[in-house]
Parts: C-alpha cells; sequence; structure tokens
C-alpha cells in the first residue's frame, strides 16, 4: 500500500477519533456539572462558576476511563464509513490485504495511547488534586455529614500512645487531611482524647493541625489555632495507604514504587496503576483489532448490526474483565504486571486470530 492510501486512511481514523474523544468530553462535562450543581447548590459559597471549574478539572480524570472505548468506536465507525463508501472494496480488489489497511489504524490507536499517558494522564492527576482542594474548601466544615463508613481511617503507633487519624477528604497524594479527627487511646484502647482539625499536614516526625477543636476526658472543648500529634509514620506509607494511585502522575510513578518498596510496602496499587497505563497504548491497539473482527467485513445496510453489537459487548467484556483482574493485582493475589498485561495479550491474540482466519484461511 502507498504512503498516499496509508495517509488517508490514518487521518480518517484520526480525525474521527477526536470527534468521538470531544463529544464524549463534552457529555461527561455537562453530566459531571449538572450532578455536581445539585450536590452543592445549597452550600455557601457555590457558584455556577465554581461548578464550571471543578467540572472542567474532574472531566479528563473520568476520560481515561473512556479512552478504550473511544478507540473501539472510533475504529469501528472508520472500518463501517469505508466499507460504505466503498473504498475497502476497491482496495481489496488492488491487492491490498486487510493487514496493510488496519496497520494506519492500529498505529492512530498506539499513538493515541502514548498521548494519553503522556499528556491526558498528568492533566487529570493534577486536575483531580485541584478539584478535590476546591470541593474540600467548599464543604469545609461538614465533615458530620459523611458516614464513618465512607472515611479513609489510619492508626499509628508510638511510644506514647495509638492514635487513629481519619478525614473526609485526602489531598496532595496523602500528606494532607482536611476536617481531620484524631483518637488518642490508652493501652486499653480506651478513647482518652479527641482531636478534630480543619487541616492536618504530615510533618517531619509530627502532624501539623490547623483550627483545632480538643476534647479531654470531662473536660470542656478547647479551641486551639494549632497543635501537634506525634508521630513516626513516614510519608511514603501514608501515600501508600491514603492516596489513590490515580492522582499520582504517570511519569511519578516509578519512583514512589522504589521508594515504597524501600520502606518494606508491596505498593501493589502504585505498580498497578503504572502497568496499566504503559499496557494502555497496546489495549488501544487491541480495541481496534476486535473492532475490526466484526466491522472490516463488506455488508448490506442493516445486515451488519448484530456484528457490531457484537463487538461493543467484546469491547466491554474485555474492560469489565481488565478492571476485575485489576483488583486482583491491587490486592497483591496476583502480580501488577500480570494482572495488567494478561487481558491485553489474550484481546490482542484473539483479535489477530480471527482476522488471520477471515482473511488467509
Amino acid at each position: 500500500m502507498g504512503f498516499t492510501l496509508g495517509r488517508y486512511f490514518f487521518f480518517r481514523y484520526a480525525s474521527i477519533t477526536i470527534w468521538f474523544f470531544l463529544g464524549i468530553f463534552a457529555l461527561i462535562f455537562l453530566v459531571d456539572f449538572t450532578e455536581f450543581s445539585s450536590r452543592a447548590s445549597g452550600l455557601p459559597g457555590f457558584s455556577f462558576g465554581l461548578a464550571l471549574t471543578v467540572s472542567a478539572f474532574r472531566v479528563p480524570m473520568i476520560m481515561l476511563q473512556t479512552v478504550p472505548f473511544v478507540a473501539l468506536f472510533a475504529a469501528m465507525a472508520t472500518l463501517v464509513s469505508l466499507n460504505r463508501k466503498y473504498e475497502l472494496v476497491i482496495a481489496r480488489s488492488a491487492g491490498i490485504s486487510a493487514w496493510q489497511f488496519l496497520l494506519p489504524p492500529c498505529l492512530g490507536a498506539f499513538l493515541f495511547g502514548i498521548l494519553t499517558v503522556a499528556v491526558l494522564n498528568p492533566l487529570a492527576a493534577h486536575g483531580f488534586v485541584r478539584s478535590e482542594i476546591i470541593e474540600t474548601s467548599l464543604r469545609s466544615g461538614s465533615s458530620n455529614a459523611i458516614s464513618a463508613f465512607s472515611a479513609p481511617w489510619i492508626r499509628q503507633k508510638t511510644d506514647d500512645a495509638d492514635t487513629i487519624i481519619g478525614a473526609r477528604a485526602i489531598l496532595n497524594q496523602g500528606l494532607e487531611l482536611a476536617d481531620a479527627v484524631f483518637f488518642e487511646l490508652d493501652p486499653q484502647g480506651n478513647i482518652v482524647e479527641r482531636r478534630d482539625a480543619a487541616r492536618a499536614y504530615l510533618r517531619d516526625g509530627y502532624w501539623e493541625l490547623h483550627d483545632v477543636r480538643r476534647l479531654k476526658g470531662r473536660e470542656q472543648v478547647e479551641t486551639i489555632a494549632e497543635d501537634r500529634v506525634p508521630t513516626n509514620l513516614k510519608p511514603e506509607f501514608v501515600q501508600e495507604r491514603l492516596a489513590r494511585p490515580e492522582t499520582i502522575p504517570f511519569f511519578d510513578l516509578p519512583q514512589k514504587i522504589e521508594v515504597a518498596r524501600s520502606f518494606g510496602l508491596r505498593a501493589n496499587a502504585f505498580a498497578m496503576q503504572f502497568h496499566s497505563l504503559l499496557a494502555l497504548p497496546v489495549l488501544m491497539v487491541a480495541m481496534t483489532l476486535i473492532a475490526a473482527t466484526v466491522s472490516m467485513r463488506f455488508a448490506r445496510m442493516g445486515q451488519s448490526a448484530t456484528m457490531i453489537l457484537g463487538g461493543v459487548v467484546a469491547g466491554f467484556l474485555l474492560y469489565v474483565v481488565s478492571v476485575l483482574v485489576k483488583a486482583f493485582g491491587n490486592a497483591g493475589f496476583v502480580p501488577p504486571y500480570v494482572a495488567a498485561w494478561l487481558p491485553v495479550v489474550v484481546a490482542m491474540f484473539f483479535g489477530v486470530t480471527f482476522l488471520l482466519y477471515k482473511e488467509d484461511g
């Protein structure tokens, strides 16, 4: 296949992918904006400009979950449109094999995956952190409305006492807590002191608390501007236990994993996130091959609906299996690199085998 025809197929796939991406981006933005506005409209300080800002920061993180489906639908739309205009029929009659005219869409999907990992992922991580900070400031002081079962908790042991730490929100990759509560326990496990802080920052050897309300025994509640709670927790341990791996950019994950493992932590969640992002470009190619198995065969109008539905179901099953295996990788039941790459490799083999059977006999 010549360079001109290959470039035509490539830009045809790229333009359809961009339109799908922008359309899904706009849809997610509208849904997230509406949902956030309905939840936060009654809070003091709420404005539609603030809601637009929060949604704009959060949408890239949601888009990361949809890019495999963008690749699937874009490839299906590209091949179906090429078939309906008889362009693939003419290419086949000229002696061009399926593998040749599938190369540009697969290359486009691979580049789309690289751009997602290198550009969209860092933007999504930083944007999601900013949205959490804005939303936490908007909801500051309303931690009692949060269920204890949904709040993150961590326990620390020091020479003085044991302390149970909870928070309404985790910021700055686990190093900052919003609407935090510290329960100090005696050797018998009884609560002897409670501190409620608007903000808590992990420093070297202590937690720095701001806007503290302290209650000890039957004494009256004492309000303190700043307070300290001794700790022997390291930032890497807190990040491993509290930080969401999605909030850490791809290029920072190897260092986080190395440092966490140097402290004896498994860092399965970070490793799983790293290998999932590393496998994403290949997953996009696998989605393109799955789309090709159901969209490349020429059919009259209305006859290919069942096959296309089968491709959508196959892509959805691949996504579900990937999420399920990822949960096993996070829990440590399966090595993270196996959990990340196994569904991708199986899907790739499935697509290649099916095309070999249909195209080459």
